[in-house]
């Protein structure tokens, strides 16, 4: 008789390999895939902090009452869109601390996954008006009606276009 375990024996799943909460199916979660998500999450934030720090402090410049009523609504909602991207793509990092350790990981991703393209709705629309506003300041109007249709439309392409044709292909 040999000392080597059965096929039967071999098969047989050891208590380390059962599922666990927030496995499909057995599989566990990509963690570098986690990993590599949050790291992009902090790749993001700080230009995001930026861009919003230096929409904090244009109200205090002494030229910004010199301004048109309707600039003043473009820096408002300029404003306001990167204050809602901060929060929405730093959900995830405030949650991931919340939840610590985390039971459902699946869930998790699910849900920073969704709270990344969210956050870079409002993202895409600050970094447009605030080109906008920054472009009329400095080369007029025409100008910035030109320079803003083109960083919107390469924004557009880079950020949505592009990488929903790759999904598309995929399936």
């Amino acid at each position: 008789m040999s000392n080597e375990p059965s096929v039967d024996q071999r098969s047989a799943a050891s208590p380390a390999d059962a599922p666990t909460p927030g496995s499909f199916m057995g599989q566990q979660p990509d963690h570098e895939d986690l990993t590599e998500m949050l790291q992009e999450l902090r790749v993001l934030i700080p230009g995001i902090q930026v861009l919003t720090g230096f929409l904090l402090i244009l109200p205090f410049d002494q030229e910004f009452h010199n301004i048109a009523l309707a600039e003043k609504w473009v820096y408002l909602a300029a404003f306001v869109s990167g204050i809602i991207s901060l929060i929405l793509l730093s959900a995830p990092a405030a949650q991931l601390r919340l939840e610590r350790p985390l039971r459902d990981p699946l869930r998790f991703k699910e849900y920073a996954t969704r709270m990344t393209i969210i956050g870079l709705l409002p993202l895409s629309l600050a970094l447009i008006l605030t080109t906008q506003l920054i472009v009329e300041r400095t080369l007029g109007a025409i100008t910035a009606i030109i320079i803003t249709a083109c960083v919107a439309a390469l924004l557009a392409a880079v950020w949505w276009i592009w990488p929903l044709m790759g999904l598309r292909a995929r399936r």
